[in-house]
C-alpha cells in the first residue's frame, strides 16, 4: 500500500474490534473522527466497517481496515493517537511491543480503555517511557455506553490528556447541567453535542483504573442490594416476578432512580421463550464476576477502609457458587417456622424495603468513596470526588440520580470525611432509620438472607458509635502478644503494656 495523502490519513488508530471496541470506534465516527482499525481476528474489522456503512449509507467511509501495526502507524496522522480495547493483563503488553516494532515514536500516545489492573497501569508507564506515552482510561457503560456515550476516567501525563481530552468530551455521555438528568437523545449518527460530559482528568496514571475498580466494587454492593430486596418481596411477601417489577419501576420514579433499578424490573418482566415461565425462574442462582470486585475489597484490606458493605457483595457472589452444597444443606439445615412480617399491611411493608435498599445504598456509596479517599492519600492522586460523582451520572452502570447529591455534599465540603457526614445525607439516614432496622430484623427473623443490608446497617452503627468493643479487642491482643495499648487518658502515641503474668500486674509505658 503507498503512502496515503494527508486528506486521506486518519486521525485516531484503534486496536481491538471486540463489542466494547467496535462500539467505541463507531461513537468516535459519529463525532467526526475517522478511524484506522486493526485487529488480529479480521472478520471483527470487516463487521465494524459493515456496521458503519449500514449506518451511515451515503456518506464517506469513517473506518479504515488495517491489516498490520505498521499500516495502521503510516495511516495516522502524526503525532500518533491510538486506542485500545483489548483484554486486560498480557494481551495489552503484546500490542505495546507489536507497536514499538512497528516504529512507534515517542510523542505518540497509546490509550488503554480496557479494565486493567491499576497497578499494571504504573508499571506500564514506566516500562515504556520513553518509546511512547502511555495513557490509560477507564471506560463504563457497557456496549450501549461505549456506542452512545460512556462515563470515562482518564489518568495518565498531563500533557497527553490535552491532546486526549476534546475527544474524551467529545464522546462521553452528556448530562443536563440544570437536572443533573443522563441527556439519552441519542441513535445512530446523532451524537449528544451539548450538556456536561461525563469525562474529567482523574489524575495520574493508574488513578482513573482505581477509580473504576472502586466503581465496580461499588456496583456489586449495589445488585446485590437490590437482588436481596427482590428476595425479600419474593419469599417474605410471596411476590410474583412481574409483581416485583411493578414496585421496581415505581421505585425507580423516586430517590432510588437508577439504572441498575430500571433494568432489574426489565429482568423480572421477562418470560423464558421455552417455558413460559418468568426468566428468573430458569436462570442458575450462580452469580459470576471478572474480578474488579475481588480487586476493591483486597484494596479495602490493603489500606484498612472498611469496605464491608462492597466486600460482603463479593462474598454473597461467591457463596452463590456452591450451588449443589446449598441444595444438599437446605435438606438438612432448619430454618425459622414459616412466619410473616411483622406489620402485615403489604403496602408497608413494601415501603419499609424501599427506605433499608435506600438506606444501605447510601452506605455502600460512602463506603466507596471513603476507599478512594484513603488510597488517594496514600498514593498522592488529590482525587476530586465531586467530579467523579458527575462522572458516574450518566453513562456508567452505577448511573443514579443520588448522585446528584452526592457531588453537592463533596462541592459544599471539599474536605468531607464521609458521606454519612453531610447534612443531606444525615437527615435522609436519619428519616428512614427505623424502617431500615425493621426490614432487616423481620429479614433474619424469617430466614431470608440479607447480608448486604445488614452489612450497610452494622457499617452505620460502627461508624456512628463513640465507643466500640476494640478496647477489650486491644487488651486481648496485649495480654497474649504484648501489642501494647493507648489510653482515653494519655495522647494516643504514648503506648502502655501490661505485666500479665506478673503478681500485681504492673502497668508501664512502652517507650517508642
Amino acid at each position: 500500500m503507498g503512502t496515503p495523502t494527508n486528506n486521506q490519513l486518519c486521525d485516531i488508530g484503534f486496536i481491538g474490534l471486540g463489542v466494547m471496541g467496535k462500539n467505541l470506534a463507531l461513537n468516535l465516527a459519529d463525532n467526526g473522527y475517522k478511524i484506522a482499525c486493526f485487529d488480529l481476528d479480521k472478520d471483527k474489522v470487516a463487521d465494524a466497517i459493515a456496521q458503519d456503512k449500514a449506518e451511515n449509507p451515503d456518506g464517506e467511509p469513517r473506518l479504515m481496515a488495517c491489516s498490520s501495526y505498521t499500516e495502521l502507524l503510516n495511516m495516522l496522522t502524526k503525532p500518533h493517537l491510538i486506542m485500545l480495547s483489548v483484554p486486560a493483563g498480557e494481551p495489552v503488553d503484546h500490542v505495546c511491543h507489536r507497536l514499538i516494532d512497528a516504529g512507534i515514536r515517542p510523542d505518540d500516545i497509546v490509550i488503554d480503555t480496557g479494565n486493567s489492573l491499576w497497578t499494571d497501569s504504573v508499571e506500564r508507564e514506566a516500562q515504556y517511557k520513553g518509546k511512547f506515552i502511555f495513557f490509560s482510561t477507564a471506560v463504563s457503560g457497557g456496549e450501549q455506553g461505549a456506542r452512545f456515550g460512556p462515563s470515562l476516567m482518564p489518568s495518565g501525563d498531563p500533557y497527553a490528556w490535552t491532546r486526549i481530552e476534546p475527544v474524551f468530551e467529545a464522546i462521553a455521555a452528556k448530562v443536563d447541567p440544570q437536572t443533573g438528568r443522563p441527556i439519552e437523545d441519542y441513535a445512530p449518527g446523532k451524537p449528544v453535542k451539548e450538556g456536561e460530559p461525563c469525562a474529567t482528568y482523574i489524575g495520574s496514571v493508574g488513578a482513573g483504573h482505581y477509580v473504576k475498580m472502586v466503581h465496580n466494587g461499588i456496583e456489586y454492593a449495589d445488585m446485590q442490594l437490590i437482588c436481596e430486596a427482590y428476595q425479600i418481596l419474593r419469599e417474605g411477601l410471596g411476590l410474583q416476578p412481574k409483581e416485583i417489577a411493578a414496585i421496581f419501576r415505581e421505585w425507580n420514579e423516586g430517590c432510588l432512580n437508577s439504572y441498575l433499578i430500571g433494568i432489574s424490573a426489565e429482568v423480572l418482566e421477562e418470560d423464558d421463550q421455552e417455558t413460559g415461565k418468568p426468566l428468573v425462574d430458569v436462570i442458575m442462582d450462580r452469580a459470576g464476576q471478572k474480578g474488579t470486585g475481588l480487586w476493591t475489597a483486597v484494596s479495602a484490606l490493603q489500606v484498612g477502609s472498611p469496605a464491608t458493605t462492597i466486600t460482603q457483595a463479593v462474598f454473597s457472589r461467591a457463596l452463590s457458587s456452591f450451588k449443589q452444597e446449598r441444595v444438599d444443606a437446605s435438606k438438612v439445615l432448619t430454618k425459622p417456622e414459616p412466619a410473616t412480617f411483622s406489620n402485615s399491611d403489604h403496602k408497608q411493608v413494601i415501603e419499609a424495603l424501599r427506605d433499608a435498599l435506600y438506606c444501605s445504598k447510601i452506605c455502600a456509596y460512602a463506603q466507596g468513596f471513603q476507599l478512594m479517599d484513603i488510597a488517594s492519600k496514600e498514593h498522592g492522586w488529590s482525587l476530586d470526588f465531586a467530579g467523579i460523582a458527575k462522572i458516574w451520572r450518566a453513562g456508567c452502570i452505577i448511573r443514579a440520580v443520588f448522585l446528584q447529591s452526592i457531588a453537592n455534599a463533596y462541592e459544599n465540603n471539599d474536605g468531607l470525611k464521609n458521606l454519612l457526614l453531610d447534612p443531606f445525607f444525615v437527615e435522609q439516614i436519619g428519616k428512614f432509620q427505623h424502617n431500615w432496622r425493621r426490614t432487616v430484623a423481620d429479614a433474619i427473623m424469617m430466614g431470608i438472607p440479607c447480608s448486604a443490608m445488614a452489612s450497610a446497617l452494622n457499617y452505620y452503627d460502627s461508624y456512628r458509635c463513640e465507643t466500640l468493643p476494640a478496647n477489650l479487642l486491644q487488651g486481648q491482643r496485649d495480654f497474649f502478644g504484648a501489642h501494647t495499648f493507648s489510653r482515653i487518658d494519655q495522647p494516643v502515641a504514648k503506648k502502655y503494656h501490661v505485666e500479665w503474668s506478673k503478681p500485681g500486674r504492673p502497668q508501664y509505658q512502652i517507650k517508642c
